[in-house]
């Protein structure tokens, strides 16, 4: 849940963000804080066997992350949170769960079934809002789509790294991830004529420090794993729609609808199923 609360923040700050700077940008300042978050926490945790193939996967996701970063802040700058958001979230979410059951083994109990199937249509409810007149949400949902491959891959890749290797994978992932956004950022530093403003001033400290949390997020997914199936695991981080709408309440003093407040009560039991012990 941790994971999921961080992911949330990340994603509503990174959002406003990107529509005041280029998206590919931020997400590429993002990731650089997010490497310097990655490396303290990677320095502090023990790794006593870290191996070629846990370096792999934690590039792999990496290269996951990048991908659905750009996606995922290309249809937040367009002004469609209520879209992106959940799509890329049950696109984050069908991916490692499927992947999970079919090849690594998984076997959730009853209730974390009951768990799993009640989550994918909450998520949709709780980012649901009232048209906002921007015209067709054909565009953010293709964003989303593409985000929520790129985060299931993230997901996946992060989980098939070993205990003894700490908290490297996510530090290798965030190097992997630079190098994926780079490219279609690179305009945008160069200054290319059809280029967006590339990220400045707080805009720049605020993209850092955005990243710095979502790293924080996938090192709590990452030490979750390690205790739980990847199944659980992946559909608690999931939960991160949740934030944006909570935020809203409290602190926007913004009015749930009645599908955002039905959605609210399943994420909830949701995580109490997920959180049942097996018999």
């Amino acid at each position: 849940m941790g994971s999921a609360f961080a992911y949330g923040v990340a994603d509503v700050a990174g959002g406003l963000l990107s529509r005041r700077a280029g998206f590919a940008g931020v997400a590429l300042l993002g990731q650089l804080g997010g490497l310097a978050c990655a490396l303290v926490a990677a320095l502090l945790v023990p790794a006593p066997g870290v191996t070629a193939a846990d370096l792999g996967w934690g590039a792999l996701s990496g290269v996951g992350t990048g991908f659905g970063m750009v996606f995922l802040y290309r249809g937040l700058s367009r002004g469609h949170m209520s879209v992106t958001v959940p799509v890329s979230a049950v696109g984050g979410v069908a991916l490692p769960v499927a992947a999970g059951v079919a090849f690594l083994g998984d076997r959730p109990t009853a209730a974390a079934w009951t768990g799993i199937a009640v989550v994918l249509p909450a998520l949709w409810l709780v980012s649901r809002s009232a048209p906002d007149g921007e015209g067709t949400t054909r565009p953010a949902v293709v964003n989303g789509l593409l985000a929520g491959a790129g985060i299931g891959v993230q997901y996946l890749a992060l989980a098939r790294t070993g205990a003894d290797a700490g908290i490297w994978p996510v530090a290798i992932g965030r190097v992997a991830a630079v190098l994926a956004i780079a490219p279609a950022a690179w305009p945008d530093v160069r200054g290319a004529e059809d280029a967006r403003r590339f990220p400045a001033g707080r805009v720049a400290a605020g993209s850092a420090l955005t990243g710095g949390i979502a790293a924080a997020a996938l090192v709590l997914y990452l030490l979750a794993t390690r205790q739980q199936l990847v199944v659980v695991a992946v559909v608690l981080s999931s939960l991160y729609p949740v934030v944006p709408v909570l935020l809203g309440v409290t602190a926007l003093r913004e009015r749930l609808s009645a599908a955002q407040a039905a959605g609210l009560v399943g994420a909830g039991s949701a995580v109490v199923l997920l959180t049942l012990p097996g018999p």
